[in-house]
């Protein structure tokens, strides 16, 4: 599978987003889904302290066993775990960082990403924290989620601190928040773009169809995410799978082709509950758009947008 780079780090296109473990799936589960990721060329697992209350970390520590060096691993502090225990203040990544590693089986952490901004603390703060991990050699890269441009600017100009290297925001065919500002900010500062909900809930997987009813034990069924399945998203979903299956190809396949054509993201972070999902995601990078393939998906979303 292709590589892109991540700051210091060679990351597959693809990538495993871990939030399911410990929440959907068992920690058997997770070994399966994590098993068929190395298999299929996925190197990088992101997770997150709060998945799961702390058992995402734990399964993908356990999963990965014996063959930590193979794989890159990202996590995330910052939303609340307990009382006391969320945010950027140093105190607490200090400790947050500690946790994870213990949960996690592991002497460092890849990239470890402030999950959401903390108003309360002076970034320059939060990032003189995060340096001290660097030189302790706890933590390689550090990066940033849910960050806007104004704030990943802040970021860049506070002195004395490491540089984010990357951010995790939502962002697909459906959910285009990250273009006006956010992409070209981050190809300004060479940061890599990581983007989060790149199958948007399950809406682009293909298993959904208007006038139908939600497949049972989804995500939609489960009331996850219910601003994607709206009328208006199924019916732009249908013309997308118009597009995508003209061209031989199913409607996951031009949702991970579609970011894939962008240079500034290193790693899509796909989901899974079953080993088949995940190696769907991994052969869906492997379709490389055109030119023209981008301009006419972009201009049916257009179509969208001003309809």
């Amino acid at each position: 599978m292709e590589k892109r780079k991540l700051g210091s780090l060679e990351v597959s296109l693809a990538g495993l987003g871990c939030n399911n473990f410990g929440w959907r799936i068992d920690a058997d589960g997770t070994a399966a889904v994590v098993n068929a990721a190395i298999e299929s060329g996925i190197n990088f697992f992101d997770t997150a302290d709060i998945y799961g209350g702390g058992q995402s970390e734990e399964f993908l520590g356990r999963a990965l066993k014996g063959r930590r060096d193979r794989v890159l691993i990202a996590t995330k502090f910052g939303m609340k775990m307990a009382d006391g225990k969320e945010g950027g203040k140093p105190a607490y990544i200090r400790q947050a960082a500690e946790d994870s590693l213990r949960r996690l089986g592991t002497d460092q952490i890849d990239l470890y990403q402030i999950h959401q901004p903390d108003p309360s603390t002076p970034i320059a703060d939060t990032l003189g924290a995060l340096g001290e991990l660097v030189k302790a050699g706890k933590v390689r890269e550090i990066g940033c989620s849910n960050f806007s441009a104004d704030q990943l600017r802040e970021a860049a100009q506070a002195q004395g601190g490491p540089r984010f290297v990357s951010v995790q925001n939502n962002y697909s065919l459906l959910h285009r928040e990250p273009e006006p500002e956010v992409l070209p900010e981050c190809q300004r500062q060479g940061i890599a773009f990581l983007p989060y909900f790149p199958l948007a809930n399950g809406l682009l997987t293909g298993k959904y169809r208007k006038g139908q009813p939600f497949p049972k034990s989804s995500r939609a069924e489960d009331g996850f995410g219910p601003k994607v399945f709206t009328e208006e998203n199924l019916a732009l979903v249908e013309q997308l799978r118009a597009f995508a299956e003209s061209r031989g190809r199913t409607l996951l396949e031009l949702a991970m082709a579609w970011l894939s054509a962008k240079k500034v993201i290193a790693s899509i972070i796909a989901g899974a509950k079953t080993p088949e999902q995940v190696k769907a995601n991994a052969s869906a990078v492997a379709w490389r758009l055109t030119g023209a393939d981008v301009t006419a998906v972009d201009g049916i979303l257009t179509s969208k947008a001003h309809g």
